[in-house]
């Protein structure tokens, strides 16, 4: 008996090291699909690394530098990346559902075919990055910048999108159905090739004399909104 609940308790342990964090390689170095599922990998400078479909599930992130890193495919769901920088790095393929970001920085990154779905990114900014064919359908992109980006394909259903700015940003093929445009900033944008836009969500937009509207949406009284 006593030998069958020290085989019970061995196996619970191996159990344990298999789940835990720890086992997830967490003092691996930075490489292509390393494991770093849960890690505290905050603050660090991995700028230029090669962190190709590397697994950051869950990893805590947060002021972390990754400027023109290799992150294709990488796995960044339910992350933390508070004040991280992604500027210049290829994100292409990358999943961040339900990822936690607050004043990241995404600028001149390739995000093509990323999923940000149902991400909570506050006053992120995605100035001049390609976004092509992204799913950010039930993302929370409060006051994020997306000045100059290429958006073409890019999925906003039920998106939420207060206060955004999209200056100087191709649209072309961007689904806004359902979507929170209140005080979103269209100026000089050309919105014609959108789809899922209503008149009810426009009337909350900010606009003026140079954007392209849909075919059968007018201007709303309130445009130009003037700065806020």
């Amino acid at each position: 008996m006593k030998r069958v609940l020290i085989s019970g308790a061995a196996i619970l342990l191996a159990c344990w090291a298999i789940l835990s964090p720890a086992s997830a390689g967490c003092k691996d170095a930075a490489a292509p699909a390393v494991d770093w599922q849960g890690c505290n990998k905050q603050m660090l400078q991995l700028d230029h690394s090669d962190l190709a479909g590397a697994n950051l599930e869950g990893a805590y992130l947060s002021g972390t530098a990754f400027h023109e890193a290799n992150l294709t495919g990488a796995n960044f769901r339910r992350s933390e990346l508070l004040r991280s920088s992604f500027v210049g790095a290829n994100l292409s393929g990358a999943d961040f559902e339900k990822a936690l970001a607050s004043r990241a920085l995404f600028e001149q990154s390739n995000l093509k075919g990323a999923r940000l779905v149902k991400a909570e990114f506050q006053r992120v900014s995605f100035d001049e990055s390609d976004l092509t064919g992204a799913d950010m359908e039930e993302g929370d992109f409060i006051r994020n910048s997306f000045r100059k980006s290429n958006l073409t394909g890019v999925n906003f259903a039920g998106a939420l999108l207060p206060r955004a700015l999209f200056h100087d940003a191709i649209l072309k093929g961007v689904n806004l159905t359902r979507a929170y445009l209140y005080w979103t900033r269209f100026e000089g944008v050309d919105l014609s090739e959108v789809t899922g836009l209503t008149q009810v969500q426009l009337d909350m937009t900010c606009g003026d004399d140079k954007t392209k509207l849909p075919a059968g949406l007018t201007v709303p009284a309130r445009w130009p909104c003037g700065e806020d």
